[in-house]
């Protein structure tokens, strides 16, 4: 079984389901997980975790987001961006470039986001998205998202292209359509592009094809990011003999007991790895007890 993670490229028409579907059948096993759905028309980074690097799925959602959004003014859709149904049209000729930037860097700090009613979120069970199809509308809880930052990068009114970095759960679909209503004109998503995750970034992203080529070269390795990999602003610890044991089986272990390099502060998180250099998990240190506790488990007892 192949353990790690592929930096993919998801293209237009494509679910984040579609992509794990196919990549699949492109690696030849079921154990694939992806890191936080896209829209269809929507574009670009989608980490996808396999193997082991399943148990990372959680982890790389959790994670802050850069993307690249056109936003087009005086069209209100039911969907939030241009795909859906056109609910109201209107005139943008009187607002201007300042006017526009001012409402646009308004929303940079904390603000409360309603979710939008085409989303995959549930509701008593049922997928809002399902809900809305149906012709219905139901009440959404405001959910604090974050932005850290919105650089305009050019506006050619009705349409503003700017790129935003966000927390986890923020629906650029409606920070467009919240931003349309600040300037009272409306406004909607014509275009998506994700361009980073965590240390993931757009330009190091590939296609399915592109992975499909690899694949069938055997260079899947080149583009297969190891799972510890994704931890290396940890530190590492080595463990041997008994508290090898110890740690295979998510058992704490002791500050004497472990080979380092540097001295590991209190609560600091780190690599473990055994002395054939396998990555069991991540731990965390507790000073007061000299002891590595479990935090995320890797190792598989199974297959050594």
């Amino acid at each position: 079984m192949i353990h790690g993670v592929i930096n993919v490229y998801k293209e237009q028409g494509f679910t984040s389901h579609d992509v794990v579907a196919k990549l699949r059948g492109i690696v030849g096993q079921k154990k694939i997980g992806h890191t936080g759905t896209l829209d269809p028309d929507a574009v670009g980074v989608l980490p996808v975790c396999l193997g082991r690097a399943t148990k990372l799925c959680d982890m790389l959602t959790d994670k802050d987001k850069v993307y690249e959004a056109v936003m087009l003014l005086g069209v209100e859709t039911d969907t939030q961006d241009t795909t859906g149904q056109i609910l109201k049209s209107s005139e943008t000729d009187e607002i201007t470039e300042e006017q526009v930037r001012a409402a646009v860097l308004d929303f940079v700090g904390d603000y409360n986001q309603v979710p939008p009613m085409y989303s995959a979120l549930k509701i008593n069970g049922k997928k809002l998205y399902e809900i809305a199809r149906e012709g219905k509308i139901v009440e959404r809880a405001a959910r604090r998202v974050q932005i850290f930052d919105i650089e305009i990068l050019s506006i050619a009114l009705p349409r503003v292209t700017m790129k935003v970095h966000c927390s986890k759960g923020t629906y650029i679909r409606t920070l467009c359509h919240d931003i349309g209503q600040k300037l009272g004109c409306g406004a909607c998503m014509e275009k998506l592009t994700r361009t980073k995750v965590s240390r993931f970034e757009i330009k190091d992203s590939l296609t399915l094809a592109q992975i499909e080529v690899l694949k069938k070269e055997d260079r899947l390795s080149e583009i297969l990011i190891p799972i510890d990999q994704m931890f290396a602003n940890y530190p590492s610890i080595i463990v041997s003999g008994e508290a090898a044991r110890l740690a295979y089986n998510g058992n704490g272990i002791k500050d004497r007991d472990v080979r380092k390099d540097e001295n590991i502060l209190d609560e600091a998180y780190v690599r473990v790895y055994d002395d054939v250099e396998d990555f069991i998990g991540v731990y965390q240190y507790h000073e007061k007890e000299r002891e590595y506790r479990i935090r995320k488990m890797f190792y598989i007892k199974e297959e050594k």
